[in-house]
């Protein structure tokens, strides 16, 4: 069992077997790190999380409302659920859309 995983976020109190845990496998975490909200849960060890965010428009000099959707493996230590505001890592592509795992639910 890896204790850090090197970011500051607590370890899950719940242990896992799962292969592709950060804190329990072999999966290592690199890159952004996003905070969302999961809208779906009913793909196996998958959520989608959808996040938010301004862009700016500069012909307007305004910022407009955009969200984005994205793929990231659920451990099932960290199990989340619809409705949870979680924070996302980036790792290596672990299927043709998930690039991202679930660290921490908020």
């Amino acid at each position: 069992m890896r204790a850090s995983i090197g970011l500051n976020v607590p370890p899950p109190t719940k242990e896992c077997t799962d292969e592709k845990c950060p804190f329990h496998g072999s999966l290592s975490v690199r890159g952004q790190i996003i905070e969302g909200t999961v809208v779906s849960d009913k793909i196996a060890r998958t959520v989608v999380v959808q996040r938010e965010y301004l862009k700016h428009i500069s012909k307007y000099e305004r910022y407009e409302k955009r969200k984005s959707k994205l793929h990231a493996h659920n451990p099932d230590c960290i199990a989340a659920q619809t409705g949870d505001r979680v924070s996302i890592a980036e790792c290596r592509p672990l299927s043709k859309t998930k690039s991202f795992v679930v660290i921490q639910v908020l």
